[in-house]
C-alpha cells in the first residue's frame, strides 16, 4: 500500500459536468474503481434516457395508446414502484407522466405556450392512468393514450449517483463523493490522515448570487448518504417581470413559483433529489412536509430567506 492521497476524476455523463473524488492508499486501485463507477453511470444513462431510442423508456413511449404491454426487468420495475410510491406520496405532485408539458414549454426560446396549448396536453398527464405490473413473473407497463410519455428523468441523475457509489463500494472503496452535476452520494467522510473522519464540505450555491452579493448560500457536511437540490435556475426566462422555471405543476401544466431552491440530504440521492423536486412543487407547504419526512433541507423561498429544518 502507498501512501494516502486524494484522487479526482472528471468525466461528463447526462448533459452534466460530473466527479468522482477519492481517498485511498493505492492509485491503480481507486482508478480502476472509479472507472467501474463511471461505467455503472453511462450504462443507467443508456438504459433510461428518453433520447435513446433504444431505451426502455423509449420503448414504452412508442407504444403509447397501443395497447402493448413492454416488459419490464427487475431494476426497472423497482424504478417505477419508487415513482409511484412518491406520487401517492405526494399526493399526485411527483408524476413521471408529466413530461409531456415541455411540449408547450420552450425556455430557450423564452416564450409562453399559445393559448391552450397547455391545457390540450393535461389530459395526456397523470400516473392514475398508466397500467402496469410490478409481478416478478410478469411485470410489464402501458400507457393507455397515444402521446403519453413517462420521464425518468427526475430521479436518473440522483439514482446513477447511488449506483455509481455502490460499485465503488463493491471494490472496496471506503472514502468518496460522487458528483453528478450537483446531485451527490458520499460513501463514508475523508480517509486522508490529515483529515480522517471529517465530512465531505458540499457549498450550496445561491440560485440569485446576483441579488444577495453571495455565491455560496451555505456549506453543508455530508459523510454518508445523498444530498440533492432542486430550483428554479436551471432552465427558466422571464417575462415581463415574471420568472418561469422548468418545474412544472402536473396539475395544471405551469411553473411553480413557491422556492428559488431546495436542497435535502438522506439516506441516498434517489431519495434526496426526489423530496426536493416534491418540496419545489409543494410551494408553500413545502416547509411542514419536509419536516414529515425527517430529512435535514435548506431552502431559499421565493422572497429570497434561507429556511433550514431538520437534523
Amino acid at each position: 500500500m502507498g501512501r494516502w492521497q486524494s484522487l479526482s476524476v472528471g468525466f461528463t455523463a447526462m448533459a452534466s459536468p460530473c466527479e468522482i473524488l477519492l481517498d485511498g492508499q493505492d492509485e491503480a486501485a481507486l482508478r480502476a474503481a472509479a472507472q467501474e463507477a463511471i461505467a455503472e453511470v453511462r450504462r443507467i444513462e443508456h438504459r433510461y434516457s428518453r433520447y435513446r431510442a433504444d431505451s426502455i423508456v423509449a420503448r414504452i413511449n412508442a407504444a403509447a395508446g397501443t395497447g402493448e404491454r413492454v416488459a419490464l426487468d427487475a431494476e426497472a420495475v423497482s424504478l417505477i414502484r419508487f415513482c409511484a410510491d412518491l406520487w401517492q406520496a405526494s399526493d399526485g405532485l411527483f408524476d413521471i407522466t408529466s413530461g409531456v408539458l415541455r411540449r408547450a414549454w420552450d425556455f430557450r426560446a423564452a416564450r409562453l405556450p399559445e393559448p391552450g396549448e397547455v391545457e390540450a396536453l393535461l389530459p395526456l398527464v397523470g400516473w392514475q392512468q398508466v397500467d402496469w405490473s410490478g409481478q416478478p413473473e410478469d411485470a410489464w407497463i402501458a400507457l393507455p393514450r397515444a402521446g403519453m410519455e413517462i420521464d425518468l428523468g427526475g430521479i436518473g441523475k440522483e439514482y446513477a449517483a447511488d449506483r455509481a457509489a455502490l460499485r465503488l463500494q463493491a471494490h472496496g472503496v471506503r472514502h468518496a463523493l460522487v458528483n453528478l452535476g450537483g446531485d451527490l452520494h458520499a460513501l463514508g467522510p475523508r480517509g486522508l490522515p490529515e483529515c480522517a473522519g471529517a465530512p465531505w464540505q458540499i457549498d450550496i450555491e445561491h440560485p440569485r448570487p446576483e441579488a444577495g452579493g453571495l455565491t455560496v448560500l451555505a456549506r453543508l457536511p455530508l459523510s454518508q448518504g445523498g444530498l440533492a437540490t432542486s430550483g428554479d435556475y436551471e432552465r427558466f426566462f422571464i417575462h415581463e417581470g415574471r420568472r418561469y422555471c422548468h418545474v412544472l405543476d402536473p396539475r395544471s401544466g405551469w411553473p411553480v413559483r413557491g422556492w428559488q431552491s431546495v436542497s435535502v440530504i438522506a439516506a441516498n440521492t434517489t431519495v434526496a433529489g426526489a423530496l426536493a423536486t416534491v418540496a419545489m412543487l409543494k410551494e408553500g407547504a413545502a416547509a411542514p412536509w419536509l419536516q414529515a419526512q425527517q430529512v435535514r433541507w435548506l431552502g431559499v423561498d421565493a422572497a429570497g430567506r434561507p429556511q433550514q429544518g431538520g437534523e
